[in-house]
């Protein structure tokens, strides 16, 4: 197998637009900093706004002839992709740990579920129905499912593969064609998913791939009246804006935003088994995951043998560089992450919590020029603590004690964010009313997992609106149509 430098080197570093490889207009390019040693890894084209503008006409021009193709045609290019994605998985994982920093193996997994994730919809585009409705006499009422046209999607770091094939999948099986945009900082598993959807051999323009000044290439994709749809994984704050921007031309808009989960641990719960499972799922890409379990719910009667076995298990975390063997915790993304973990943590502990374990940057040895940052646990977390409120993009599990099943309801529902929660009990009584209670378009009851290709996937309140994945996925990149056909004439 080539080395993973080879693969790093072998990804395009230009714009996709129309089929072709293009630098900027400008010649500007940007740096691709590798999170775990602060080194410079590559230097990717630097797109604005003509570039954008250019994306979107290629991607109108070839809207009509990515549509019209026969379903099946559609489907055996995007089961093409997927089966390109799956044997170059090595390589697109190698890419995405040295630009992102994940660990290498949940790095594949991403690469993997992103390949499922278009194999799931080169057979779904053949599901999308419409409907025939009694009309009167001489009448067939019919409904029927259109494509959007042009989709513009933004997608973030933490996921940057599987956030790209969970927007184009849908996209392209409702019959839309794309100009995407990744976060500056992981361009390379775009562009490589670009050279793979190439490959695949989809007409020219239907994707296109527009990299550079965020705010520039968002506002002109906002305000296109080309671009139908806005698709947008990311802050809260940046989504509010993308939407407001999309008002003046009305187009839809799908945002799956911030989130701050509840983990909820009732008495009754098999505590090794939480144990496991909130380890994994909190230090899973370094806690920087908008469905990560952010407020630790514990009943007070399991409060102390509970975090005496947390704390045994986070002590057992390694971190360091994704591409190590057995590391579970990599680096995070940028230098400024550190410091807004570490002002929850000092504001924690200066309103009474107590630090368990870590709670500090970690610069020693191979640590010193990377953004690692030491598997926190503290304990006697309460409202009067900024961590209570704000989201937690890092490694950190504050504990919170509760008594009552109606208080934790409360509690955790004390937030603008609705994403994704969890709980864990053995009483059926109980697993209906908070299930029910909990204001969270995802829930997971004894399990941490909320994201399958085959269900929807999205919060309420300030964490967004719309659903990717599951049958659900594909609505939101069409457009439904009423045609009233009069035979009887």
């Amino acid at each position: 197998m080539a080395s993973k430098d080879s693969f790093l080197e072998q990804a395009p570093k230009q714009l996709f637009i129309g089929g072709k490889w293009l630098d900027a207009e400008s010649g500007a390019v940007d740096d691709v900093v590798n999170p775990a040693t602060g080194e410079v890894i590559a230097q990717v084209a630097r797109g604005s706004v003509a570039d954008t503008e250019k994306a979107i006409e290629a991607a109108q021009a070839a809207f009509p002839i990515w549509a019209s193709l026969d379903v099946d045609e559609r489907a055996k290019i995007l089961r093409r992709a997927a089966d390109l994605i799956t044997e170059k998985a090595d390589e697109l994982a190698a890419i995405l740990t040295i630009e992102q920093g994940k660990p290498l193996a949940q790095a594949k997994g991403e690469v993997l579920g992103g390949a499922e994730s278009v194999r799931w919809h080169a057979e779904e585009l053949r599901r999308v129905y419409g409907e025939t409705i009694p009309g009167p006499n001489g009448h067939l009422f019919l409904v029927q499912k259109e494509p959007l046209g042009v989709v513009g999607a933004i997608t973030p770091w933490n996921f940057p593969s599987s956030m790209i094939t969970r927007k184009i999948s849908p996209a392209l099986a409702g019959g839309n064609a794309i100009v995407l945009k990744p976060s500056p900082e992981t361009p390379l598993s775009a562009t490589a998913l670009m050279k793979v959807f190439q490959e695949a051999g989809i007409p020219d323009g239907t994707v296109n791939l527009v990299m550079g000044d965020a705010a520039a290439i968002g506002k002109t994709l906002t305000e296109s009246n080309t671009v139908r749809k806005i698709t947008f994984t990311g802050s809260t704050a940046v989504g509010k804006r993308l939407f407001e921007q999309s008002a003046d031309t009305l187009k839809k808009v799908s945002l799956e935003l911030g989130g701050h989960a509840p983990f909820i641990v009732f008495d009754d719960a098999p505590l090794d088994k939480v144990v496991n499972d909130l380890v994994a799922a909190k230090f899973r890409n370094n806690g920087q995951v908008c469905t990560s379990p952010n407020r630790i719910f514990v009943h007070e009667s399991i409060r102390e043998a509970f975090t005496e076995k947390l704390v045994e298990a986070v002590k057992s975390v390694k971190v360091g560089n994704g591409l190590d063997e057995g590391v579970l915790a990599g680096p995070l993304i940028r230098k400024d992450a550190l410091g807004k973990i570490q002002r929850q943590v000092d504001d924690s502990v200066a309103k009474g919590a107590q630090l368990l374990i870590g709670g500090k940057r970690l610069t020693d040895g191979a640590y010193a020029n990377g953004y690692f940052y030491a598997p926190t646990v503290l304990g006697g977390v309460s409202t009067k603590m900024a961590i209570f409120y704000q989201e937690t993009f890092g490694p950190v599990i504050p504990l919170i004690p509760f008594t009552d099943t109606d208080e934790v309801i409360r509690m955790a529902n004390d937030t603008d964010y609705g994403l994704a929660s969890y709980f864990y009990t053995l009483d059926l009584k109980r697993i209906a009313k908070v299930s029910q209670g909990l204001q969270y378009g995802m829930v997971g009851v004894n399990s941490n997992t909320v994201a399958f290709t085959q269900t929807p996937f999205g919060g309420v309140k300030h964490s967004g609106f719309g659903r990717e994945n599951g049958h659900q996925g594909i609505d939101d990149y069409v457009n439904t149509k009423f045609v009233n056909l009069n035979y009887g004439i």
